[in-house]
């Protein structure tokens, strides 16, 4: 989608409720990612954060690897994602390297969760020394490989990851993401909705880290927003079914003014489903999420029919000229979601191996927070490295804009773009963004 990176008129600053951080444990309604459709975490983490210890001092190459759909369910975010590693690589080495050394880059493709594409890829990432990897995208393919990576003492670095799993997983210290977590999509989602009259609301789900997660916090913002429980209805679905037939018909016959569909590339056949029943986007509100609201989506339906579905995806005002760049690396893109939360995940990392004077994994995982917050702010790699070489402590704030890492390793603001198909089932260049802050 060529997004025109200016703010809409009409965009939005929604206030959100502190994510306190206090104990480890999950709720009592909490699942694993193949669980129940209750499935939210605890974000209360308090002192139990894990954090990195610093380990051996290593001036080798920094090697960052990438761990992103080429393949799978979320292939449409493979190419932006990419492009924002490499173009994050080239203007790193075009500013000196780290350590005086050009990044080496490794590309790997991480598959979906029916795969273990993943697996195969990280063992040939580690195998080869890399101390930074760039991925998974999907939540459920992280956590198919987040332990592995930690205990090796590498950076696991996702640029999409948003289920709220990850806020107190014992991860090491080695986990971060530059997406925000989808304890703040699900607010900028229920209000999307709320913004829209919508009173009695169908959530259909992926059966799934991302879907569950994401599915459960917008129920509990929507009833903050004063939706009565009795009137939403939440129904998750298995991702990898012939047929959908059976949900959709329970959300017919539930007769809801907004359906919110969470799902991948299987959201395809759900909604050519529901404009054949008579509850599409052509006939209700219909609302999807960063998984499925990509053009890829509107090529694999029949014309029109997503005219008027609306969703949200983490999203910022990257501006004209990182499009510029990007597209100098990557000319045939058609989305650029997560291409800035890649390209950031790169520079925090380098800017992390210069502080820390080294470019073993652990020791650049004990700096990756601290590149984030209080110090002088800088935005770019040259400009950052340059107040480091000082002695300065820097605060980056980089092409996504403010991030400032909590304890947990993620962003404490997270800014959304909603988005709207046209009648060519293209996504609209005018968008409305959201900022939510945890």
């Amino acid at each position: 989608m060529r997004f025109n990176r200016h703010i809409a008129k009409g965009a939005v600053v929604v206030a959100a409720a502190s994510l306190a951080l206090a104990a480890c444990s999950s709720d009592d309604d909490s699942s694993d990612a193949s669980g129940n459709d209750n499935a939210t975490y605890s974000t209360d983490c308090g002192d139990n954060v894990p954090v990195a210890q610093p380990g051996p001092v290593s001036t080798e190459p920094l090697k960052i690897g990438t761990l992103l759909p080429e393949t799978g369910s979320l292939a449409f975010l493979g190419p932006p994602e990419v492009a924002g590693v490499k173009l994050g690589i080239k203007e790193v080495n075009a500013a000196g390297g780290v350590l005086g050394k050009p990044i080496q880059q490794i590309d790997g493709d991480s598959g979906d969760d029916t795969t273990d594409t993943a697996n195969i890829t990280v063992d040939r990432l580690l195998s080869d020394g890399t101390q930074v990897i760039v991925g998974a995208a999907s939540s459920a393919v992280s956590l198919k490989v987040i332990d592995k990576i930690a205990n090796a003492g590498t950076v696991m670095f996702s640029p999409a990851n948003t289920s709220d799993q990850f806020i107190c997983y014992p991860d090491k210290g080695q986990y971060f993401r530059t997406a925000p977590t989808d304890t703040l999509q699900a607010q900028a989602l229920a209000q999307v909705m709320a913004d829209d009259g919508v009173q009695r609301v169908s959530i259909l789900a992926r059966n799934e880290a991302y879907g569950t997660g994401l599915a459960a916090n917008t129920v509990k913002e929507l009833e903050a927003a004063g939706i009565p429980a009795d009137q939403i209805q939440k129904i998750i679905y298995d991702p990898n079914a012939q047929s959908f037939n059976a949900e959709i018909d329970q959300v017919k016959n539930f007769n809801p003014d907004g359906i919110a569909v969470i799902g991948f590339d299987e959201s395809a056949k759900i909604i050519t489903r529901m404009n054949e029943v008579g509850i599409g986007p052509n006939q209700k509100k219909v609302y999807g999420t960063d998984g499925n609201m990509g053009n890829a989506l509107g090529e694999a339906v029949g014309p029109g029919l997503l005219a008027g579905m609306k969703g949200t995806t983490p999203l910022t005002d990257t501006g004209a000229e990182f499009e510029r760049r990007i597209r100098a690396v990557d000319p045939n893109l058609e989305d650029l979601n997560y291409s800035g939360e890649s390209y950031d995940a790169v520079v925090i990392s380098a800017l992390a191996a210069e502080i820390a004077k080294s470019t073993n994994g652990r020791s650049i995982a004990s700096e990756i927070n601290g590149v984030t917050r209080d110090g002088t702010k800088c935005k770019t790699y040259d400009a950052c490295l340059a107040l480091v070489k000082e002695g300065k402590d820097i605060d980056y704030d980089g092409v996504t804009g403010e991030l400032t890492f909590t304890k947990a390793g993620e962003p404490s603001v997270g800014s959304y773009g909603v988005l709207v198909f046209g009648p060519n089932n293209k996504l609209s260049d005018d968008i409305t963004y959201k900022v939510v802050r945890s």
